[in-house]
């Protein structure tokens, strides 16, 4: 694994006042523990945030330098906080460790290959975990771990067990968890009026006849009475 260095100074006094200040001046305050006594420092945050950048979820061995000494120790990046509202680094805390004893550290989990599932079945690649908990000496924190994908099919699952590490790397995740798995395509969402319209045909109009329109009583006697008389007419014609 890649060693990197990060320089840091002891800080005077602690508290919310001090640690206020020394982030106005641009520096960020942090502990460094894990030896002898815990020691207060600060360090210099865009220093701290350009050795995370493209290593996220991996836990980094560092060298350590006392800003004007020439003491190093070797630490790793243990926790760090930020601000909820502008993102910015405001504290962060150091582990020294010893390099003849193994440690507990975060790895991030790096899927290999295209799976069948995806290639084949037009499935969709689900990471169920994005790191693991490992235990290794400081000198072996690998930089990741590589997950092989590629014989995944859809509704296989890759789990922890079948995970290849380091030599001198012991995975103390569950071995029977979930890394990967392989899910059916999404079905295409049919819009709620289309759905409806499909679904709920309207119902076919019924069509009756339509009776003609009942003339008022007094119309209809005065038709009769006029077809009495066009009779009685047709009838003295005849004679």
């Amino acid at each position: 694994m890649e060693q990197r260095g990060l320089t840091i100074q002891r800080r005077e006094g602690t508290g919310k006042s001090v640690a206020k200040r020394l982030r106005r001046s641009g520096r960020v305050p942090g502990i460094l523990y894990g030896g002898p006594a815990a020691v207060p420092i600060t360090a210099d945050p865009r220093d701290v945030l350009r050795l995370i950048h493209g290593h996220e979820g991996s836990t980094q061995l560092l060298t350590l330098t006392f800003d004007g000494s020439t003491e190093n120790r070797m630490a790793i990046i243990r926790d760090m906080q930020f601000d909820p509202v502008s993102e910015a680094l405001v504290h962060v805390d150091l582990q020294e460790v010893a390099m003849d004893r193994p440690i507990t550290v975060s790895v991030a989990v790096h899927p290999v290959g295209e799976p069948a599932g995806v290639r084949d079945q037009q499935g969709i690649l689900n990471l169920v975990m994005h790191e693991l908990t490992v235990s290794c000496l400081p000198s072996l924190i690998p930089e990741r771990i590589d997950a092989d994908v590629s014989a995944l099919m859809i509704g296989d699952v890759l789990t922890v067990s079948q995970l290849t590490v380091p030599a001198g790397v012991r995975i103390l995740n569950d071995p029977n968890q979930a890394v990967a798995t392989v899910s059916p395509p999404r079905a295409e969402e049919v819009p709620v009026a289309a759905a409806a319209a499909v679904t709920a045909p309207a119902e076919p109009e019924v069509l009756t006849e339509r009776k003609p329109k009942e003339p008022p009583v007094e119309e209809a006697a005065g038709k009769e009475g006029g077809k009495r008389e066009r009779d009685k007419e047709r009838e003295k014609e005849k004679k």
